[in-house]
């Protein structure tokens, strides 16, 4: 290892009183963060330049013969200089890697192995990143997980890393029974001091240190932040639940959010039963549900097409005096909305006044769809206008659904009229809604509306990809 580059010692790291942000929906530790550490790599000189620059024809040009005879100069500073100048190729850099550790082997020291190992799994190459790495912790006496995280935390900058590479670390280590439980939680401080967000893998061996450490409320928000992530799954809940009811036996007090972070992985997964189970239990433990609570549950129901106990939801809401916002409408207006209930849902919209409270996108949104799916597209069109007036902008949803609707109902000068407030937005349709409004017109004899259509979006640069002109229905007739 280069000498000039002395690591900081990671002991230092496992009494670290820093604590992990927790960002999700329910929750947040506020810290600061401070910058990812990373060496400034002297510029090579002489010699050294000299040997990397021709080193680096010979590779590009795939020379072998010729760089073989440079091999009796090779020395770590060049192999590491000559691999971060052809990164961007994993194929070409894991070649060179091999090829100079079979020609001195004592130049792939510990940071060059850092550095394939960034290349590698930036590339999703996962199985050889592994396999370096199994040769690694097997080859060396010196204290490897430690001395090997640091050196991969001090390059992740310079190699534009991902944090996929510290996954394929953790799960290494763990399948070789290699890391200690303190030596897991130190990486995960460090990873979050230096805003490196881990990844499913590397939380599951954090939350599972933490409760065989008895730490339950550290393992907790190591499950929010997955949860959080979306890293949501039958395995995760069940465990999730697991640690509840350990926190219950150890005494350790459960909050509103530890209980609306359950919830909220039941929902996501369409398990309103146990959701509702948790929410059962949330009261009998005395914990106050909050907004959060009966927001998470009232979309939940609303997006499996319940809207009834969505309802009955929000008048208990009210009944225990917790404040409604605009999240709690919105998904009671989608659950209306979706089963097409639209005059329920526009009575709550008018609500929204009585409430301090101001319609967004979402609520819109979920009006348009109302109305979409009872082929009302010219009362679509009108919420659809209603929501530019209010300053609220669309997306490429509401204008897909207004287009497909307009289609159904045959009325192809609305479905025109869309795409044209589409092209004021830079937006382009898919190659299949264009087909269709192309298709629809030239069955309705009007062929050079349809030649037109396509010709402005040609000249606007908005032809979908896989459209094709000729195949359209009676095109070009």
């Amino acid at each position: 290892m280069n000498k000039s580059f002395p690591l900081r010692r990671f002991s230092t790291l496992l009494n670290s009183s820093v604590r992990p942000s927790i960002r999700g929906n329910f929750g947040e530790r506020k810290w600061k963060p401070i910058p990812i550490p990373h060496r400034t790599v002297p510029e090579p000189r002489g010699q050294d330049l000299d040997f990397i620059n021709v080193a680096h024809s010979h590779l590009i040009h795939s020379d072998w013969a010729k760089l073989s005879s440079l091999s009796t100069d090779l020395t770590p500073l060049r192999v590491k200089h000559v691999l971060l100048k052809i990164q961007k190729d994993h194929v070409l850099s894991l070649e060179f890697f091999n090829w100079a550790g079979i020609q001195k082997p004592s130049c792939n020291s510990l940071e060059i192995h850092s550095i394939i190992l960034h290349i590698l799994t930036k590339n999703r190459k996962f199985k050889t990143a592994e396999s370096i790495l199994n040769n690694v912790i097997e080859s060396c006496s010196i204290d490897v997980p430690s001395n090997l995280f640091e050196e991969m935390l001090h390059l992740y900058r310079l190699c534009d890393s991902s944090p996929l590479v510290f996954d394929s670390l953790f799960k290494t280590f763990a399948h070789m029974k290699k890391f200690r439980m303190d030596i897991t939680l130190a990486f995960y401080r460090e990873m979050q001091r230096h805003r490196i967000s881990p990844n499913a893998f590397t939380l599951n061996m954090v939350m599972r240190a933490n409760c065989k450490l008895g730490k339950l409320e550290k393992a907790l928000e190591a499950f929010r932040e997955m949860e959080s992530m979306g890293h949501c799954s039958k395995g995760l809940l069940s465990f999730a639940i697991k640690l509840k009811n350990s926190m219950e036996r150890s005494g350790v007090h459960q909050d509103v959010v530890t209980f609306n972070t359950l919830i909220h992985g039941f929902c996501k997964e369409g398990k309103l039963h146990e959701a509702n189970k948790i929410f059962i239990g949330m009261k009998g433990a005395n914990v106050t549900p909050n907004t959060v609570t009966y927001n998470t549950l009232i979309n939940g129901y609303s997006q499996v097409g319940n809207s009834e106990m969505g309802s009955k939801l929000y008048e208990e809401m009210l009944r225990n005096q917790v404040k409604a916002d605009i999240l709690t409408y919105n998904a009671l207006i989608f659950g209306l909305c979706k089963e097409g209930k639209t005059k329920k849902a526009a009575y709550l919209v008018k609500e929204l006044d009585n409430h301090n409270l101001v319609p967004n996108a979402s609520t819109f949104s979920a009006l348009i769809c109302g109305q979409c799916l009872r082929k009302n597209s010219e009362r679509a069109f009108q919420i659809y206008k209603s929501m530019l007036r209010s300053g609220c902008h669309p997306n490429e949803l509401i204008f897909k659904m207004l287009v497909s609707t307009f289609c159904k109902n045959e009325d192809f000068d609305g479905a025109v009229q869309v795409l044209k407030e589409m092209f004021e937005r830079s937006m382009a349709p898919d190659s299949g809604t264009l087909s269709e409004i192309c298709s629809g017109l030239c069955l309705c004899g009007k062929i050079e509306e349809a030649k037109m259509l396509c010709s402005e979006m040609e000249a606007r640069g908005l032809m979908p990809a896989g459209f094709d002109k000729s195949k359209t229905t009676n095109f070009g007739a």
